[in-house]
């Protein structure tokens, strides 16, 4: 069974299934995030839909560098959640299925690909509040607490 965040299904709307990838991207005590612009300013976690025929790995490594211009490196797969939303950008009512990685960003190529993204370091328990789903915020907030652990065991 697959969590669901967010609002619940409208009945007699129709969702087309939006499966996705996305990344925890952790790197010297903070989050690699992107600012999505339009249509609004919204906090997420780098990721993106995976294309037809596309698998979710490399679906992974190309939304993460078109929305911060990063490149990352052993992505291991930490779950997924559903949910159901409006997608603006494409006049669309989806089914989003994402599936939440965490990886080593590598290094810096230059800025998003994407234009309208900004990417943002950010402390991993503020980003378990600020994110802009309830999904993302979950997982961060594992993430977050994973870090906390880690550092206290050092």
């Amino acid at each position: 069974m697959i969590r669901r965040f967010g609002d619940t299904p409208q009945k007699g709307r129709r969702y087309q299934m939006r499966p996705g990838a996305y990344a925890l991207l952790p790197r010297d005590g903070k989050l690699l995030i992107t600012c999505q612009y339009d249509p609004h300013p919204d906090l997420q976690l780098p990721g993106g839909g995976i294309d037809p025929g596309e698998s979710p790995i490399p679906a992974l490594h190309r939304e993460v560098y078109e929305e911060t211009g990063w490149k990352i490196h052993d992505p291991r797969k930490l779950g997924a959640f559903r949910r159901f939303a409006y997608m603006p950008e494409y006049d669309l009512w989806a089914e989003k299925l994402c599936h939440i990685y965490v990886a080593r960003p590598l290094r810096r190529i230059g800025p998003p690909a994407e234009q309208g993204h900004e990417a943002l370091w950010i402390d991993p328990a503020k980003a378990a509040s600020k994110l802009g789903n309830a999904g993302d915020r979950y997982f961060a907030a594992q993430l977050a607490v994973r870090l906390r652990l880690g550092r206290r065991q050092s």
